[in-house]
């Protein structure tokens, strides 16, 4: 028995329509209709092209013209203007019947799509900018703190050490001294980075994190006298690594500084630092015993930025943010587990 066809016209949600050479409606389905918002009566009666947004009627034409040569059309995109005005984008697959001088066609709403699109490329230019400014800002803040650092070198070299003769003293100026050249040596390798941007981003080179490490910890040696906290490290499992040297070192510099930050009043802050092969990949594990995090606050925000998680005042909500993004764009991953006064632990999974 023969089976009607024209259930799936009066019922589909796409629009359907059958149109002819001379650029007239022949037929169309319920939902042409209501998507457009005119009546059968006035889509036979003006030609196809009235209902096109002006911009895209030539580009529609010629593509006409081919399905006229009996070119099928798959996968075009235009615009139609409603009765109400309203702007709807259509996808269209088109077939000629050469013999009959008609043209099959289906489209699809994607107005929403285009919606989407628009707005995530609105957002991706808002983001670009962003990022240009930070950029901007990261390298005019390194190249302006150079100079004072270089000042500041300078007096400690013209400094006669034979007339400092309290041991104590000498070894705190000596602490200043050596912080205050890893301090040099960090915004002279931040401002090279920065210049060379697209490199920086990709690149990576073999590093031991031993020695990554003992950079961190001389450029910091006065706040780690002061904090009186224990560093202990086993890179037994691997030590050379293949990352961005300065990456590594500002998260070696962000996770120790964020430890003796927030290390509890009552306990002397220690930290460990290890490495590990889990499943073939390489793994650094770094916990610590300060004040942690309830996990059940803070999951899913701890690396997002300007997140705060204690009153500390001069804490900005940054450190954890650029460490989630160095270990990103080297293709790892980082997980933390924690509890209230129980320290955390930082897992990172390189590629």
């Amino acid at each position: 028995m023969p089976y009607s066809l024209e259930p799936f016209f009066e019922n589909s949600h796409d629009l359907l329509c059958i149109a002819g050479y001379d650029g007239y409606f022949k037929k169309v389905n319920p939902a042409f209709i209501h998507l457009l918002e005119y009546s059968q009566e006035e889509l036979f009666s003006r030609e196809i092209s009235d209902f096109i947004h002006e911009d895209d009627r030539l580009r529609t034409a010629s593509n006409r013209e081919n399905l006229k040569k009996s070119l099928p059309l798959l996968n075009f995109e235009n615009r139609y203007v409603s009765k109400s005005g309203a702007i709807i984008w259509l996808d269209w697959t088109s077939i000629p019947l050469p013999g009959e001088n008609l043209i099959y066609a289906i489209a699809k709403n994607i107005t929403y799509k285009k919606k989407l699109e628009s707005e995530r490329a609105v957002y991706l230019l808002s983001l670009d900018k962003k990022n240009k400014n930070l950029k901007n800002l990261n390298f005019k803040t390194s190249h302006d703190l150079r100079s004072p650092v270089n000042n500041l070198l300078t007096l400690c070299n013209i400094l006669d050490l034979n007339k400092i003769t309290d041991p104590e003293t000498l070894q705190v100026f000596n602490l200043i001294r050596n912080a205050t050249e890893g301090l040099r040596d960090s915004l002279n390798s931040y401002v090279d980075s920065l210049t060379q941007t697209e490199e920086l981003e990709s690149s990576k080179e073999e590093i031991s994190l031993s020695e990554v490490l003992q950079v961190v910890q001389s450029s910091i040696s006065a706040l780690i006298y002061d904090s009186q906290v224990k560093i202990k490290s086993d890179f037994l499992a691997f030590d050379m690594l293949l990352f961005n040297r300065t990456f590594m070192e500002s998260i070696f510099l962000n996770l120790i500084t964020n430890s003796i930050k927030y290390a509890r009043p009552d306990v002397s802050p220690r930290i460990n630092i290890a490495t590990a092969v889990v499943g073939g990949k390489k793994v650094l594990v770094y916990t610590d015993n300060g004040l942690g995090f309830d996990m059940s606050t803070v999951e899913g925000k701890i690396f997002n930025l300007n997140q705060r998680f204690h009153s500390t005042k001069d804490s900005k909500g940054v450190g954890l943010y650029l460490i989630s993004n160095y270990v990103s764009e080297m293709g790892g991953k980082i997980e933390v587990s924690s509890a209230v006064n129980q320290g955390a632990i930082f897992t990172i999974t390189f590629q």
